[in-house]
């Protein structure tokens, strides 16, 4: 596949690991320069350097928190000039069933998946909006369509996450800013290395 990224700027939340670091190498080979957000900087900066390029920029940061995400959002654009590419990938599960998933489990759940996106994409999209110009791609998951014993929570965070797409498409659209999902089944990662093989 032969991506036209040269001097895009890309933002990827949740990239230290597992999806959002796969899809950080992959737009850097193909000339994009990224801005990596993930909580644990010390798992960014080895990303960084295995990536080996100039065109990667590291940013500690928690989803849940607009003014963190809208300090970076901003830092971005008075670098570059412009935001082209959002990925959100942020994410996290804790999984019980709903007799013993505690209220902080649902919350913890549902502000990283759901409420992180909103977070980011309202900080980036008026940038968008000013150039006219943006992409922005919302990673959700299969369990928002099909739904999962245990994960009610995390279920409910990636159907929000789903509808929330829809609603911005049609509010967006008119500004030139796409904005799609993609809803992945499972794939090995480090969030899904806590999954038993049923």
């Amino acid at each position: 596949m032969n991506l036209n990224l040269k001097n895009k700027i890309a933002i990827i939340t949740g990239s230290s690991r597992g999806i959002g670091k796969n899809i950080s190498e992959k737009l850097v080979a193909n000339g994009c320069k990224v801005v990596m957000i993930s909580r644990n900087i010390s798992d960014l900066e080895i990303v960084r350097q295995n990536i080996n390029s100039e065109n990667v920029t590291c940013f500690e940061a928690n989803v849940k928190n607009y003014a963190d995400i809208q300090k970076i959002s901003e830092s971005v654009f008075k670098k570059w000039g412009r935001i082209d590419i959002l990925i959100n990938n942020a994410g996290i599960t804790r999984d019980k069933i709903l007799l013993r998933l505690s209220e902080d489990d649902w919350q913890q759940v549902i502000d990283t998946n759901l409420t992180g996106y909103y977070n980011t994409i309202k900080s980036v999209c008026k940038y968008m909006i000013k150039n006219k110009n943006g992409k922005i791609i919302n990673i959700s998951s299969v369990i928002g369509q099909i739904g999962n014993i245990g994960q009610s929570n995390y279920a409910a965070s990636k159907s929000g996450i789903e509808g929330m797409t829809r609603a911005l498409a049609v509010e967006l659209g008119s500004r030139n800013i796409n904005i799609n999902c993609i809803a992945p089944g499972y794939i090995q990662t480090n969030m899904t290395d806590n999954l038993d093989q049923k």
